[in-house]
């Protein structure tokens, strides 16, 4: 199989590079805490541009995880990095104890992609996603004067300790935190129902039921479950509110059955509590089809959560929401919260994503992607279970067993990673086994590296059978 060769430095060059990463992956050792450096040799970064990160030796990686789906628009992207200096030149914080031009300019533009629901009209700025969903959660309980939660197994929302308790994926467990109910995961690859016509998403599961390409009957018994939990586990079936990323990013981009999401969120609205949708990894443009991801669901939303791509990985979030819900902040206080420059360069996102037809690109280079690694899983179809995702936003789930889907081992998993490293890309791996590969790469790819990412992989799955 041909892969694309990239320019290979002098071993001198080599030999120094493999020096100071081997220097500084001892440093980060001992020094600093981060559990998830990720390959068995460490990659060094130099620098990176669009779509690409360039390692201190000078080789190219083509970037499929876009700094865990944060880098939206591309790495340094110049008009991202114009507005940046501007606003740097003019001041960096003030604090949100003064009327700043930079902060409305942006809340205005932000809340234009909301019109099409207007009492969603009062912006939160925020430094996080784990930080805006442990104001949602704040917001949420002081609105209604409930305390119960409702999260689905296999989310994640974040873990500061507030938010554990929405979070269901093994490894992140900590603690108990108490006022957490956990729904069942509505998911048509693993879950108990589901299958091939359950998801909206041009790649389906190869998995049969007895669904209609009219009716989702796993929809239906998902939602009986969700009933069931309000009836037996919260007291008068009333609760906070209702967690859902419209499709589960760290979980391995599991999408739920068509009809699950607006009915689910409409049960527990009428029962007194609040949708939450984390559009955390979903916004922005990823799937393609909407702006947000909600929106594919035909859902209406009380609490929107964004993060990560929003300032293209400038630490920013935000909670767009009611009025009369955002009132209920209380005596509430962020110092970076609507940082002129974070500002700054979330605007410069919208703009770049409107005038690059970002959105309508990750639709057109996302389908193509798609379908390719559905051929692949046909042609591999004992080690590839499952292929999903919608726009740029995709999970490939490795089994060792097509019948019983067990997880493909996590040795094997990492090697994978570290040959596709070796030919110069890089994609995510997650689930709560770790094994489903996160490909969700900048917005700004080409279906030329889309069909390079797929014959990487390829090469890097046949050799580790």
């Amino acid at each position: 199989m041909l892969l694309r060769s990239f320019h290979t430095p002098s071993k001198q060059i080599i030999r120094a590079a493999s020096t100071n990463q081997n220097s500084i992956g001892e440093f980060f050792s001992q020094h600093l805490s981060f559990p998830f450096l990720q390959y068995k040799e460490h990659l060094h970064v130099a620098r990176a541009e669009k779509q690409f990160i360039y390692d201190t030796a000078g080789k190219r990686y083509l970037d499929f995880f876009a700094g865990i789906v944060t880098v939206g628009v591309g790495h340094c992207h110049p008009k991202l990095i114009e507005a940046a200096n501007k606003q740097m030149n003019k001041y960096w914080h003030l604090s949100t104890y003064y009327l700043q031009d930079t902060v409305k300019d942006y809340a205005t533009k932000l809340l234009e992609h909301f019109k099409d629901d207007p009492q969603l009209s009062v912006c939160l700025f925020v430094n996080s996603g784990s930080e805006a969903n442990d104001l949602a959660l704040h917001l949420a309980r002081e609105y209604t004067k409930q305390h119960e939660v409702i999260s689905l197994r296999n989310s994640y929302h974040g873990v500061v300790q507030s938010t554990l308790g929405l979070t269901n994926i093994a490894g992140f467990k900590r603690s108990y935190v108490p006022g957490s109910r956990v729904a069942m995961n509505p998911d048509p690859y693993r879950g108990i129902w589901g299958g091939r016509y359950c998801r909206d998403s041009p790649i389906q599961t190869n998995r049969s039921c007895n669904c209609s390409k009219d009716h989702c009957q796993a929809s239906d018994r998902y939602v009986e479950q969700l009933e069931e939990l309000l009836n037996f586990e919260v007291s008068k079936k009333k609760v906070a509110g209702m967690w859902i990323e419209s499709i589960q990013g760290y979980g391995g981009t599991v999408q739920f059955p068509k009809g699950y999401v607006k009915r689910a969120t409409e049960l527990v609205q009428q029962n007194g509590g609040l949708y939450v949708a984390d559009e955390v990894q979903s916004g922005f443009g990823r799937t393609g089809t909407h702006f947000w991801g909600y929106q594919a669901h035909g859902a209406k939303p009380d609490i929107v959560i964004m993060a990560k791509a929003i300032a293209n990985g400038f630490p920013f979030a935000a909670i767009v929401t009611r009025p009369e819900i955002a009132k209920t902040v209380g005596t509430y206080f962020n110092t970076y919260g609507g940082n002129p420059i974070g500002c700054a360069v979330a605007s410069a996102v919208l703009d770049v994503i409107r005038e690059e037809k970002l959105q309508e690109n990750a639709l057109q280079v996302g389908t193509h992607l798609l379908e390719r690694l559905a051929k692949l899983r046909d042609q591999l179809p004992d080690v590839i279970g499952d292929v999903r995702g919608k726009g740029l936003l995709i999970g490939m789930e490795m089994v060792t067993d097509k019948e019983t889907r067990k997880p493909f081992p996590s040795e094997k998993m990492n090697a994978i990673l570290d040959r596709c490293r070796h030919n110069g890309l890089l994609i995510g791996k997650g689930g709560n086994f770790g094994s489903v590969f996160r490909i969700k790469p900048p917005m700004c790819i080409t279906k030329e590296d889309a069909d390079f990412a797929v014959d990487v992989l390829e090469d890097a799955i046949r050799k580790e059978l």
